[in-house]
This record gives C-alpha cells, structure tokens and sequence, in this order.
C-alpha cells in the first residue's frame, strides 16, 4: 500500500507509535479519531493524543510508515476526500 491509500484508510484498529514529545513512547492500538485527535489504547488505558504537531509510526504491512499529525488532521470521514 503506498502512502496516500494508507492515508485515505481507516485508521482505527491500526497498531501506532507517538515519536514527538511529549507523548513520545505511547504506543498501542487506534480505538477512535476525531479531527485533531486520535484515542491510543496503551497498556490498558486510553490516551488522547493530539495530531498537530504530531509525528505517528504505523505498522504498514511488513513495514512501517511515518506521517505528520498534519497530513492527515482531517475528520475520518472526510480524509478519503482531501488526502491526495
């Protein structure tokens, strides 16, 4: 899956990693997403972590993929639409 499929795709389910401070280290799974924000369930507890500014890690096929909170700071619904 290249980049702006993985970008137009649902999100939630999807295994995360936060690189930028200061939520770096949370990682876990999507358990929802709003505009700016995406719920990570991470050891049990769900953290809300802001996308702007944000720098995620996702796991891509066998591979991984990083993208800035602000390529896709978009409601979920409406990214298929405005991700290019």
């Amino acid at each position: 899956m290249n980049r702006s499929d993985f970008m137009r795709s649902e999100l939630i389910g999807r295994e995360v990693e936060v690189l930028s401070r200061p939520y770096s280290g949370i990682s876990g799974k999507i358990v929802d997403e709003t505009r700016n924000t995406f719920t990570v369930r991470s050891a049990g507890t769900d953290r809300m972590v802001p996308k702007q500014g944000g720098e995620f890690r996702f796991a891509c096929g066998k591979g991984y993929l990083d993208i800035k909170g602000e390529e896709i700071q978009h409601r979920p619904e409406d990214r298929i639409k405005k991700v290019r």
